[in-house]
């Protein structure tokens, strides 16, 4: 299994994922974040990406005032730069949001370990489906997005899953 947790994978990618990989680099994003254990996600790591689909990165914060500050003093002259920190569910999560060559970024982070984060084991159950399912499944799967399906509701959709999709995606056993 890819180890997602190192981004040098994207350099091997399709094209897309190798300019990502360029873009993060170029940043030093993974660099600036290293303390808060941080993890691209989304549909780009698992090519199933759409054309606006961003990068996500997932980090542990403990502190979400440091973490707002350093991020503030490392990415706040980017396009579009916009950070907040808000309570969702009991837990406190800090989001910030900014535009670097051609991709729109988002950085997230909240008081869980990123391999346990729900944006983290969507991906890691998508990509197992995604290899077990094969080339036509992928297929399916971007021709729905494409058509503005949300990646879990696709996923859900394709599988004849019942129910709210990013619940019943993190009960499968894969």
């Amino acid at each position: 299994m890819t180890d997602f947790r190192n981004i040098a994978y994207l350099k091997f990618g399709n094209i897309r994922q190798r300019k990502a990989y360029d873009t993060l680099l170029s940043l030093g994003i993974m660099q600036v974040l290293k303390a808060y254990t941080p993890i691209l996600t989304g549909t780009i790591p698992i090519d199933i990406d759409v054309p606006q689909s961003d990068l996500d990165i997932i980090c542990e914060c403990e502190d979400h005032a440091k973490f707002s500050n350093m991020i503030i003093g490392s990415f706040q002259k980017e396009k579009n730069f916009a950070i907040s920190t808000r309570t969702y569910s009991k837990t406190k999560r800090t989001i910030c949001r900014f535009r670097s060559n051609g991709f729109d970024i988002e950085i997230f982070g909240q008081d869980i370990p990123t391999e346990q984060q729900d944006a983290y084991r969507h991906m890691i159950v998508e990509y197992k489906i995604l290899k077990e399912k094969g080339v036509q499944f992928r297929s399916k799967i971007k021709e729905l997005k494409f058509n503005g399906v949300k990646t879990e509701q696709a996923f859900a959709q394709l599988l004849g899953l019942k129910g709210d999709p990013y619940k019943e995606l993190l009960n499968l056993r894969y």
